[in-house]
C-alpha cells in the first residue's frame, strides 16, 4: 500500500482522551481485506474505519469497520469519527452518505455536533435467565434481543456502574455484545445509562457504542418518549442524544481529533 495517512478521533465526547477512540483512514479506492484487518490489529482500537469515494454514487462514500479481530456490520462511533474527519480534514459539507454492510447511513454536522442517521434495531423481549444474572453478578429486571446484541436492564444506575461481569460467561449470552442499562439517577444530565461488553469481537468493554443506542432507543422510547439524552458510563465515558424516528434512529454527539500519522506498510 505504501504510506497511508490515518487520523485518530475520540468520538461522543468534546474532551480529548474521553469517549471512544477510532482510527479513520480515507482511501482513494477499495483496499485488500487482509490489509485492513492487519491495520486494525496494529491500531488496537475498538474500531478502525476505512472509507473511500463510492463508485456507485457520485459524492457518496463506501465505509467499512474493523475491530482488532473482525469486520463488523455496524459501528456508530467510528462513523461519527469518519464524518468528523471528512468535515474537518477534507472539507466535506452537507449530508455525508455512507454505503455499508448495514445499508445506507448518513451523517451531518449540526449545532449539537454530528448527527448520525442509523436504522433502528429490532428488539424482542426475552425472559431474564439465571445465566444472565450469574454472568453479570446483578439482578436482571428485563431483557431483550436485538439483531446482534442482548440488552439487559438492571435495577439501578449504580448496578450498571459497579458491574464486573464474568467475560467467559458473558460471551455465551449473545453473538456480538451485551448491553446493560438502567434509568439514570434522579437529577442526572442523562436519562439512561449503559455499558457494553463485546468479548466475542475482541472488545471486553467498549467505551461508547453508537450502534448499541439503536437498540437502547427502541428499548427505552416506550417509557421515556422518542428523544432522550444517554450516557455510556465506561471508564472513559461518553454522551449521545438519541431520537427514535420510526424505523430510524438519530444519534448526535461530538468528536475530537487527537492524533495524525502515517502507516508505512
Amino acid at each position: 500500500m505504501g504510506s497511508t495517512a490515518f487520523v485518530q478521533v475520540d468520538a461522543f465526547t468534546d474532551v480529548p482522551f474521553g469517549g471512544n477512540p477510532a482510527a479513520v483512514i480515507v482511501l482513494e479506492g477499495p483496499a485488500d481485506d487482509a490489509w485492513m484487518q492487519s491495520v486494525a490489529l496494529e491500531m488496537n482500537l475498538s474500531e478502525t474505519a476505512f472509507c473511500h469515494p463510492s463508485a456507485a454514487v457520485d459524492g457518496e462514500w463506501d465505509l467499512r469497520w474493523f475491530t482488532p479481530t473482525t469486520e463488523v456490520d455496524l459501528c456508530g462511533h467510528a462513523t461519527l469519527a469518519t464524518a468528523h474527519v471528512l468535515a474537518s480534514e477534507h472539507g466535506v459539507t452537507g449530508e455525508m452518505a455512507f454505503h455499508t454492510r448495514s445499508g445506507r447511513l448518513a451523517a451531518e454536522v449540526v449545532e449539537g455536533g454530528i448527527r448520525l442517521d442509523f436504522p433502528a434495531d429490532e428488539v424482542t423481549h426475552v425472559p431474564a435467565t439465571p445465566e444472565m444474572a450469574t454472568a453479570l453478578g446483578r439482578q436482571v429486571v428485563a431483557a431483550g434481543r436485538g439483531l446482534s446484541d442482548l440488552v439487559v436492564e438492571l435495577r439501578s444506575a449504580s448496578d450498571v456502574r459497579s458491574c464486573i461481569p464474568d467475560m467467559g460467561l458473558l460471551a455465551g449470552l449473545a453473538d456480538r455484545g451485551v448491553i446493560i442499562t438502567a434509568a439514570a439517577e434522579v437529577g442526572a444530565a442523562a436519562e439512561v445509562v449503559s455499558r457494553v461488553f463485546a468479548p466475542n469481537v475482541g472488545i471486553p468493554e467498549d467505551p461508547v457504542t453508537g450502534s448499541a443506542h439503536t437498540t437502547l432507543a427502541v428499548w427505552w422510547a416506550p417509557r421515556l418518549g422518542s428523544a432522550f439524552p444517554a450516557e455510556q458510563v465506561s471508564a472513559r465515558g461518553g454522551r449521545i442524544h438519541v431520537e427514535l424516528l420510526g424505523d430510524r434512529v438519530h444519534l448526535t454527539g461530538r468528536a475530537v481529533t487527537v492524533a495524525r500519522g502515517m502507516l508505512l506498510a
